[in-house]
């Protein structure tokens, strides 16, 4: 853990062997003057509940493993920002951040009526509030689709997620754009992408990135019973109208837009060198 005086606190989701990843993510908090903690990420050999679990068996298709651990460390970060009582930075050890970050974290800590703010842009288009929020330059979130590497939640959010996910396990991005109870906002710009959309965006990639989702292929489904295929199916096409179902219901105060992402990036050398220090 780092500390400093005041400021919102950063959770960053690390797997021990990550040590590079850990290294980058230090980097960028030193650079930034943040404070943080490292949360011990959950691993498919410390999975809890198990991968044969029912919780983890009712999504829209069968999870691997590893996108269960990944939810499940997410869940440790909301039970420590319940624990905390404040609103908290949740990231991923592959989310690359603004230089602005500090300042805009400064603008919304204090806001009523936001429970998530999504700091991400993943190349894909968002159901977004028209007009920019009067207090900060976020956007009201009617539905997201993926992307949760980097995003503020606050006590409330947390404990609408973990009772979402001691429900129904999700690939954790899913599980946050699926609790539509939770009243979601968007940064734009956006704040953070991951390392595998640095190029993609034009931000300055510091360290070389390999997804640690994708070690574990995807469980075919037909390999499932007809009932269980059926139940993933059914769920499915139940998530898609739901979404169809949001965006007719805000169709007069939100758009599907893309999320521009911001200018000032911490700079790739200036990590290294707050790395070796």
């Amino acid at each position: 853990m780092a500390n400093s005086e005041g400021g919102m606190r950063a959770l960053i989701i690390n797997m021990a062997s990550a040590t590079e990843r850990m290294g980058f993510m230090e980097a960028q908090m030193a650079a930034l003057g943040m404070e943080w903690e490292r949360v011990e990420a959950v691993t498919p050999a410390t999975l809890q509940p198990s991968e044969g679990d029912p919780v983890w068996h009712r999504w829209q298709r069968p999870m691997r493993v590893t996108e269960m651990a990944l939810c499940a460390s997410h869940m440790v970060a909301w039970e420590r920002v319940a624990s905390l009582g404040a609103p908290c930075l949740v990231l991923e050890d592959d989310a690359v951040l603004a230089a602005s970050l500090p300042a805009f974290l400064e603008a919304v800590v204090g806001l009523a009526g936001v429970e998530h703010i999504s700091l991400e842009a993943r190349g894909r288009k968002k159901l977004m509030g028209r007009r920019l929020h009067d207090g900060a330059p976020i956007r009201r979130l009617y539905q997201d689709r993926t992307g949760s590497a980097a995003y503020v939640v606050w006590p409330a959010g947390a404990a609408k997620l973990l009772e979402h996910a001691r429900r129904a396990g999700a690939p954790s991005d899913a599980l946050i754009s699926s609790t539509y109870g939770m009243a979601s906002w968007q940064a734009d710009p956006a704040l953070s992408v991951q390392l595998d959309h640095c190029e993609v965006y034009g931000v300055p990639q510091a360290i070389p990135t390999k997804s640690l989702i994708d070690v574990v292929k995807k469980p075919p489904l037909a390999a499932r019973s007809a009932g269980a295929r059926f139940g993933y199916r059914a769920r499915r096409v139940m998530a898609q109208l739901r979404m169809g179902w949001r965006q007719i219901q805000f169709a007069l105060v939100a758009e599907r837009r893309s999320v521009g992402v911001a200018e000032a990036w911490v700079e790739p050398r200036g990590l290294e060198a707050v790395g070796r220090g």
